[in-house]
């Protein structure tokens, strides 16, 4: 049996996470943090930070690895969904990452977030191209072609597109892959 983590534990955890969030909206570069800004923006102190993570590396590795687990989680539920259409599936995904933006967009400065996204959408594209009826040629070139424009279609939503609507993003995307 798994042991719980204290409740105070989580929100301490919580609390330092967004402060590294607040500091890189702020504008402060990922490789500028510090234990003593993020401790500080959190309302807490350095000997609490060093209680939950090994250094900033330690936290920001695992806030991205947290929101990346929570996007595949998303994925991996939608490729079980069968009774709505790939649009609305896509609608749902694109709500969800607009929902998540905030967090999404801080993580868009790691190099490594957008390959772990890139991987997840190709899985995601993968799967649904062995459960379609019909056959198209060229898989292997085609996914890695859509998987890329999928990717950089998100990125460049949730950057600069956010006037358009998911559903809007969505029906521009399910018209280019008809």
């Amino acid at each position: 049996m798994s042991k719980k983590e204290d409740p105070r534990a989580i929100r301490t955890k919580e609390m330092l996470k967004q402060a590294v969030i607040e500091l890189l909206q702020q504008g402060i570069p990922a490789e500028k943090l510090s234990i003593q800004k993020v401790s500080q923006q959190a309302g807490l102190n350095r000997t609490t930070f060093y209680l939950h993570y090994e250094d900033i590396h330690d936290l920001l590795q695992k806030l991205t690895d947290e929101i990346v687990g929570e996007i595949t989680k998303q994925i991996e539920e939608l490729m079980q969904v069968r009774e709505l259409s790939e649009k609305s599936q896509l609608i749902r995904l694109l709500d969800y990452l607009y929902n998540q933006r905030q967090h999404l967009l801080v993580l868009f400065q790691k190099n490594d977030f957008e390959e772990k996204l890139y991987e997840q959408m190709k899985r995601l594209i993968s799967v649904r191209r062995e459960n379609s009826v019909t056959q198209t040629p060229r898989r292997d070139i085609d996914i890695d072609i859509k998987t890329a424009s999928l990717v950089g279609i998100m990125m460049w939503w949730l950057k600069r597109g956010l006037h358009y609507s998911s559903d809007y993003i969505a029906t521009e995307i399910y018209e280019m892959y008809r």
